[in-house]
């Protein structure tokens, strides 16, 4: 499997983070991955979409950045974009528990589909921490590297960037954004959408309609969070 193939990554994310691909870490991960295709185990999600988020959203034209921790791993679930998956699948708890939020922020009624690529279109970047896992094995890619290129993303956009909105729902999205300078930038934090624990204080955070009051404030056209 490769992970750095011309078209992969978006020109404007090779531009600040293309020297990942070239180091030992990368290195190890692309062999593991080959490994583990080798040995007949199904990757979510497939080869051209695990770069997805960075294609669909460009460096420059980031706004907000949504972080999740891990690709879902059932079959025709994964597609690039953390908490998305592609139209007709079956929405994950954790989805319908943002839809519910944003009913209840904005008063809008979703679709039923629960591809976010509109949103991806209009500067959210939809970043899971880890690009990859093995199918019906949760966390089975964590601790492989896909972390500190990740972190690479992050931190790119921490340091060139001003005024971006960062989202971090849950512990582990919260420790990840832990060195995202406040001062130039404005971050969100919540328990994670999860059934687990959604009912503390996720619901009813309005986070929607704050993110959308600061892209106002700085300039940008509001999220349309409709899909």
């Amino acid at each position: 499997m490769t992970l750095e193939k011309n078209g992969q990554i978006h020109p404007s994310w090779q531009a600040v983070i293309g020297e990942e691909f070239a180091k030992p870490y990368m290195q190890v991960l692309r062999a593991f991955l080959r490994q583990e295709k080798a040995a007949g185990k199904i990757i979510y999600p497939a080869g051209p979409l695990i770069f997805n988020a960075f294609n669909h959203t460009p460096f420059e034209q980031v706004k907000v950045v949504i972080i999740g921790q891990d690709p879902y791993h059932g079959p025709g679930q994964a597609h690039g974009l953390s908490f998305s998956v592609p139209s007709g699948i079956a929405l994950p708890p954790s989805l319908q528990n943002i839809f519910k939020e944003i009913a209840s922020d904005l008063g809008l009624q979703m679709s039923g589909s629960g591809d976010l690529t509109p949103w991806a279109n209009q500067g959210v970047l939809l970043l899971n921490a880890t690009l990859t896992v093995e199918q019906a094995k949760a966390g089975s890619h964590q601790g492989r590297g896909w972390e500190t290129f990740t972190d690479a993303a992050i931190a790119a956009l921490n340091a060139r960037r001003e005024g971006l909105l960062f989202v971090l729902w849950g512990s582990y999205a919260q420790k990840k954004g832990a060195f995202i300078d406040t001062h130039k930038h404005r971050v969100l934090k919540s328990p994670h959408p999860s059934p687990l624990s959604a009912h503390r204080v996720f619901f009813g955070n309005h986070q929607f309609s704050i993110i959308n009051q600061y892209l106002t404030q700085q300039g940008h056209t509001p999220i349309d969070w409709r899909v």
